[in-house]
C-alpha cells in the first residue's frame, strides 16, 4: 500500500472550518482537482464550535502548493478558516476494520499473536469471519494489515480518514472568531 508522490512532497493535513453548506465539499475538493493534487484521506464532521463543520484532508504536495491550496480554499465564502500542518504539528488518529477468515485464523496461532502485538481488538467472531479493530497512527494500522495479509487471512480491510487536532492550547478557529467579533464590535 504505497502512495505515488514526488520525492520533495510532504504529507500535509489540512484542517478547514466552514459553515454547513450543501455543495461546499465539492467546491473544496475541486480546489485540489484543479491543481492535480490527489486527496489521500478526507473526514468531515461537526466541530466543537456550534454550527461549524470541520474538514480534515490529507495530501502529498510541496509547501508552496499547500500554501496555494489553503489560500484558494479560504476564498470560499462559507469557509471560516483553513490551515495546513505537518504531522509533528498535530495529534492524529485513524481507525481500521479488518475482516479475517475464522477458519484460517484458528489454524494459524501467529494471527492472534500479531493482533496482540499490534494492540488491536477482536470485536466479532462467527463461524465465517472475525472482525478486528485497530485505532492508531497510519503506520501502525498498515503494519498490522501487512502482517495479517502476509498470512493470507484478510478478507476485507478498510481504514477511516485521519482525524486531527492541533498541538496548540487553543483552537485556531476560536481565536479567529474572537478577533472577528472584536472587529464587528469596533474593539481590538
Amino acid at each position: 500500500m504505497t502512495t505515488n508522490q514526488y520525492i520533495d512532497d510532504t504529507l500535509y493535513t489540512f484542517i478547514i472550518y466552514s459553515e454547513n453548506t450543501p455543495g461546499l465539499l465539492s467546491q473544496i475538493t475541486a480546489v485540489f482537482t484543479r491543481r492535480q493534487v490527489n486527496i489521500e484521506s478526507l473526514n468531515v464532521c461537526a466541530s466543537s464550535t456550534e454550527g461549524v463543520h470541520k474538514f480534515t484532508i490529507t495530501c502529498y504536495c510541496t509547501q508552496e502548493m499547500a500554501q496555494m491550496l489553503t489560500k484558494q480554499i479560504e476564498k470560499r465564502i462559507e469557509v471560516l478558516q483553513a490551515n495546513y500542518y505537518t504531522d509533528n504539528e498535530i495529534y492524529i488518529i485513524e481507525t481500521s476494520l479488518i475482516k479475517l477468515s475464522t477458519t484460517q485464523m484458528l489454524e494459524n496461532p501467529m494471527v492472534g499473536k500479531s493482533i496482540r502485538k499490534h494492540n488491536a481488538h477482536i470485536i466479532e467472531v462467527n463461524s465465517t469471519y472475525a472482525t478486528v479493530e485497530k485505532t492508531g497512527i497510519t503506520s501502525d494500522i498498515l503494519s498490522l494489515y501487512e502482517s495479517l495479509n502476509e498470512m493470507g487471512v484478510v478478507l476485507q480491510f478498510v481504514r477511516s480518514g485521519r482525524i486531527a487536532i492541533t498541538r496548540s492550547r487553543v483552537e485556531h478557529l476560536d481565536e479567529y472568531l474572537s478577533q472577528r467579533e472584536r472587529e464587528r464590535n469596533g474593539t481590538n
